[in-house]
């Protein structure tokens, strides 16, 4: 059962600093963790089916930061 929207809120702005530290102490885990995935994703798939030659875990990795500066920008202006 979900919390009431309220409750959800308070809880979330008391875990705020919380939540933005540990996306900073951990961002270097989270972004090698999607960078060996894609690496797998490079290895499944032969060039012949790609349209361009692009290694996806060197993009897998500036997309992850991108992704993390978004979530901390958007719990830092929550």
């Amino acid at each position: 059962m979900a919390l009431p929207r309220v409750v959800r809120n308070t809880l979330f702005r008391l875990a705020q600093e919380d939540v933005l530290d540990f996306l900073a102490e951990n961002e270097d885990t989270l972004i090698r963790y999607v960078r060996e995935e894609l690496d797998r994703v490079d290895d499944r798939m032969p060039e012949e089916q790609m349209f361009i030659d692009i290694k996806m875990g060197a993009l897998g990795e500036e997309l992850m930061r991108a992704v993390l500066a978004a979530l901390t920008r958007f719990i830092e202006e929550y």
